[in-house]
This record gives C-alpha cells, sequence and structure tokens, in this order.
C-alpha cells in the first residue's frame, strides 16, 4: 500500500507541474499579444472547483484607439476536482468550454478569433513548445546536478540479466549485447537500451567469447511492455558488509568475497545465488568463495528464508564505471541533444500504436504511475518528469480536434487558404474531437485495469 501511494503521489505531483507548464504556454503568449484570459486552471472543474481566486480589477486601461485592454486580472486562477489535466479558457475561442454566448456576440479586440491568424497559431503552440523546453531544462538539470555515471558494457563481465519476453526473444541470461543492426552499443547514451530493444538484429557475446546474432521478432518494443524494465546488469556475488553475529560471519567469509558456488551449483551472480540459497534453506552448505584470487571453500547453513547475512556490493563498486560532470554552461547542450533523442525516439516507438498489439500496449494513469520508483528518488522523479513532459508535447501536436494539434490544423489551413473555417465546422469538430478523447480516456484506463485483474 505504501509503494502505491508513493507512486500516486510522484504521479500527482508531476502530471500537475507539467500541466501548470503547459498551460501558462498558452496563457503567458495570449497575454502577449493582449487577449483575454478567463480563466486558469489546475485541473477540471465541472459544477465546482477545490479553490479559485479572481483579482479586484483596480483601474481599466484603454489602448490608442480607445478600446479596453486585457489584463491578468481579467482571470479567474483555480484548481479543479477532477484530475484529468487543467485548462486555460482564452476569450473568443472554440475550445471545450462551448461558449457560444459570448462566440454568438460581436468580436472584440482583446478576444482570440479578433487576432491574425499567426498569433492564434502562437497562442495554440505555446503549451507544447513549453513542454519540450521544460523537458530540456530538466534534462539540462540533471546533467549539471548529477552528471552521468554509467558502466560501460564491455566492462560487465558477467553479462545482463534479461525480462521473460527478451528470453522468449533469444537472448539469454549473460549475453553482452555487441551491436545493434550493425552499429556499436554504447551504454553513455541514455537511451541504449530502446536502440538495442527496437533494433531488428542484435549481435551479443555469449559464453564470454561466442559471438550470436539475436534477429528480433516485430514488435518486439511493444512485448517489453508488460515488463518491469528490458535488461539489468548481472551483478557478482561480493560482500560487501557482514552482519555482525550472523550466518556468513560466524562461517568465516570476509568482506570482499566473492561467492561462486553453493555446493554444487554455480552462482556466476546474483540471479543464481538466490534459488540456490533457498534450495538449501536449513541445510548445511559447503559455500565457495574467491578471496583474493585464491578458492576457499566454508561451511554455513541457510537461513528458513534463504539468507547469509551480508550486504550485496552495487554494480558501480564492482565494475569499471565512467563519470561525466558537466558544468552550468555544458549542461544545457547536453538538456538539448538528451530532449531531442527522447522526442526522437518516442516519436519513432508511435508507429506500433498502430497495430493490433499496440492498441492492447496502450495504458492510462496506472501505466504512467508505475513508472514511477516505489520509494520517492529524485533523481528518478525528474527522469520521468521530462519524459513525460515530452511525451505531452507531441501527444498534444497531434491533430485531433480537442487536443492543441487540432486547432493548430485549422490554423495551418487558414494561414494557406487565406480562408477562415466556419465557427460550426471548428463546433462539430470540437465535439467529435472531445468524445474521441473520451472514449481514448476511458480505453485506456480500462486497459490497466483490466491488466490489473488478469495479473
Amino acid at each position: 500500500m505504501e509503494a502505491f501511494l508513493i507512486k500516486a503521489a510522484q504521479l500527482v505531483v508531476a502530471l500537475a507541474f507539467l500541466v501548470i507548464i503547459h498551460e501558462f504556454g498558452h496563457y503567458i503568449i495570449a497575454r502577449a499579444f493582449g487577449i483575454k484570459v478567463e480563466k486558469f486552471y489546475l485541473f477540471f472543474n465541472p459544477w465546482f472547483s477545490l479553490a479559485k481566486w479572481k483579482p479586484k480589477k483596480t483601474k481599466v486601461k484603454y489602448d490608442k484607439n480607445g478600446n479596453e485592454k486585457a489584463s491578468w486580472r481579467d482571470t479567474e486562477y483555480g484548481i479543479g476536482w477532477l484530475p484529468l489535466g487543467g485548462y486555460v479558457k482564452i476569450a473568443g475561442m472554440i475550445d471545450e468550454s462551448m461558449d457560444k454566448e459570448q462566440l454568438a456576440k460581436p468580436a472584440q479586440p482583446w478576444e482570440f478569433r479578433s487576432k491574425e491568424a499567426y498569433k492564434r497559431l502562437l497562442v495554440m503552440l505555446g503549451g507544447v513548445i513549453f513542454n519540450f523546453i521544460l523537458a530540456i531544462i530538466i534534462y539540462a538539470g540533471i546533467a549539471w546536478h548529477w552528471g552521468e555515471k554509467y558502466i560501460p558494457l564491455e566492462s560487465a563481465y558477467e553479462g545482463m540479466d534479461f525480462v521473460p519476453a527478451a528470453i522468449e526473444a533469444g537472448f539469454r541470461n549473460g549475453d553482452i549485447p555487441l551491436l545493434a543492426d550493425g552499429e556499436k552499443i554504447d551504454a553513455s547514451k541514455g537511451d541504449f537500451m530502446y536502440k538495442i530493444a527496437s533494433a531488428k538484429e542484435v549481435t551479443v557475446i555469449r559464453n564470454h567469447k561466442d559471438t550470436v546474432s539475436i534477429t528480433l521478432p516485430e514488435n518486439f518494443l511493444l512485448k517489453l511492455n508488460d515488463e518491469k524494465g528490458f535488461m539489468a546488469y548481472r551483478v557478482p556475488v561480493f560482500i560487501a558488509r557482514l552482519q555482525p553475529g550472523d550466518v556468513a560471519a560466524k562461517a568465516g567469509m570476509k568482506e570482499g568475497d566473492r561467492i561462486i558456488a553453493v555446493d554444487s551449483t554455480p552462482t556466476p551472480s546474483f540471479t543464481e545465488l538466490v534459488p540456490a540459497l533457498l534450495d538449501k534453506a536449513g541445510k548445511k552448505s559447503i559455500i565457495t568463495l574467491l578471496r583474493n584470487g585464491e578458492t576457499v571453500k566454508v561451511e554455513a547453513t541457510p537461513s528458513q528464508t534463504g539468507k547469509l547475512g551480508f550486504q550485496l556490493m552495487g554494480p558501480t563498486d564492482i565494475f569499471e564505471t565512467v563519470s561525466v560532470k558537466y558544468g552550468a554552461f555544458e549542461s544545457v547542450p547536453q538538456g538539448w541533444k538528451i530532449g531531442t533523442t527522447t522526442l526522437s525516439n518516442y516519436v519513432g516507438s508511435m508507429k506500433y500504436v498502430f497495430t493490433s498489439d499496440g492498441a492492447k500496449s496502450i495504458g492510462g494513469f496506472g501505466a504512467i504511475g508505475n513508472l514511477f520508483p516505489e520509494k520517492w528518488n529524485w533523481y528518478s522523479f525528474w527522469q520521468i518528469t521530462a519524459f513525460l513532459s515530452v511525451a505531452l508535447a507531441f501527444m498534444n501536436i497531434i491533430p485531433i480536434p480537442g487536443l492543441d494539434g487540432g486547432h493548430v490544423m485549422f490554423l495551418l489551413w487558414e494561414v494557406i487558404t487565406r480562408r477562415k473555417p466556419s465557427e460550426t465546422v471548428m463546433e462539430y469538430a470540437q465535439y467529435a474531437g472531445m468524445a474521441f478523447l473520451l472514449l481514448l480516456l476511458v480505453y485506456a484506463n480500462g486497459m490497466d485495469l483490466f491488466r490489473a485483474i488478469i495479473k
């Protein structure tokens, strides 16, 4: 339950932050062009709001033509109760509010519909632009604060552990990925696992010496959706710290020892150690250690839960690692590089959505929440938030009425043809788009529920 609440909290905080930035992009550009923004809401507020504030208008200002100027005080700021996004209500615009009464009145100079097409286009692109800029800022901040620390694949001498879907595709635990579609795999690239999973052919080193080519099945990337990741470094069993008075300490094991076998069962990594100890739970066993290059055997009886009583050494303490630090100025181009690469990979993966497997893989808030770790980790939080910001930017620019991309589509039509689509067409398109998005929302979250029940 605690893990669920932590994931839910991270999801709500991340989405609230992203929604505010997205809507602020629309808001600030609208205000820059003198357009009145009537409402700015985090979350939707049908029937009532959790909180709202309308500033007092102290003095009305007029332009040189005697028209009333729009002001930030025209806006009602609030928090709704339905956490499905947020919105800004821009005066004189056909949006989800469907305010026909306002649109029936003569257009005012401070309304959206009174402005030139290019200004309206920039207003509609504001949310997408701000989300993408935010992702670059977050990635740059991560590079500056944490830098990069990675393990080159060739340094991971015990190879990788793979999820069941990858094993089914032809990978074997212990494989070291070498090439993806003939290109050398570089672990310093944040998207190297995506490159492997989206490749047609992957070349690996198997059994420390053999070179094997694996032809991945079509839509392999989609098969990983139900898995927790794709692969992870196989961690050799080095003892970092002993629990005083516990089994390992009493048996004579020492910090720095590597456990290489339990009785006759080899344990090259922690993956093999766990089942080997469980199999010998409560039974006296011979534990084979590697100590300063020499083989040492000790006698020990694992606990009923298969424990010996020691802390495992982490991969970065075992393998040769590479650390990269970025200064304040260096972090900006690095943030841009990661942001554009993430967008490119995300757009590339969208082709799978339009397949039968892709439709089954669509997820809602549950799927998004599962991206976050079970314990709050600021590094992971900001990494996932940056990714979601890129995803939100792209999804919003898809030309579906009801999304920013739908408005952009009509505005581009107006710019090209010099003819404005009729308000009736815009209204019906908005209704159709909203109905489609609502059905998609129900379907996506329904798939989350279905997968949870099936599992």
